[in-house]
């Protein structure tokens, strides 16, 4: 999710954009390449500003130094960014998923507030070596599947703004290479450049 200080007095991510257009505000992220940074390039490049990006070696970090207002904004997961939105520290401006968040009904994603191609989907899976037998990737996929659908692990995810999304292995192979296709693109677009 978008996060930003009270402090800057930004309500909603429009707001947020007209005052990006004369790039002047930072972004902090987890470190260079993390989910954090590539959630932020992806909307950056989405709603056409230049932005600096302030890395740092952890999400609290990255976290404190917007709630100070030092730095201006921040994508990072629910999770994380939840407490400080209950304490009042930090304002959600969106999320980065497709869909919104049932822990934040009432924020908007970045989609909906018209910014094409910005959705960042965290997520984790389990990948095994390439060389696995078919039928143990079939059931460690069954019995995951099951282990997720279970009341008690389902209410423990939903505390935690996790929402879970089991893809069978076809669907997670597609997903993955979907991904690194659209971050090449952003890291083109957005001129990053790593070692």
């Amino acid at each position: 999710m978008l996060l930003v200080a009270p402090s800057k007095g930004i309500r909603t991510v429009h707001e947020l954009v007209a005052k990006a257009k004369d790039g002047s505000l930072s972004f902090a992220s987890a470190g260079v390449g993390s989910a954090t940074h590539w959630a932020a390039e992806r909307f950056i490049v989405s709603a056409g500003f230049k932005a600096t990006h302030v890395p740092f070696r952890g999400g609290p970090e990255a976290l404190t130094e917007v709630m100070t207002g030092r730095v201006d904004l921040i994508f990072i997961g629910i999770s994380s960014g939840l407490p400080f939105i209950q304490n009042k520290q930090l304002v959600p401006l969106a999320v980065s998923s497709a869909k919104r968040s049932p822990t934040l009904p009432d924020i908007p994603t970045t989609l909906e507030a018209g910014y094409k191609d910005s959705d960042f989907n965290y997520w984790n899976g389990m990948l095994v070596p390439a060389k696995t037998p078919g039928p143990v990737i079939e059931r460690l996929y069954a019995e995951t599947t099951k282990a997720l659908a279970l009341p008690e692990v389902q209410q423990k995810l939903t505390v935690q703004g996790v929402e879970p999304a089991p893809l069978n292995p076809s669907e997670m192979d597609a997903m993955i290479r979907r991904e690194i296709a659209l971050n090449l693109k952003i890291a083109k677009e957005a001129g990053l450049k790593f070692n």
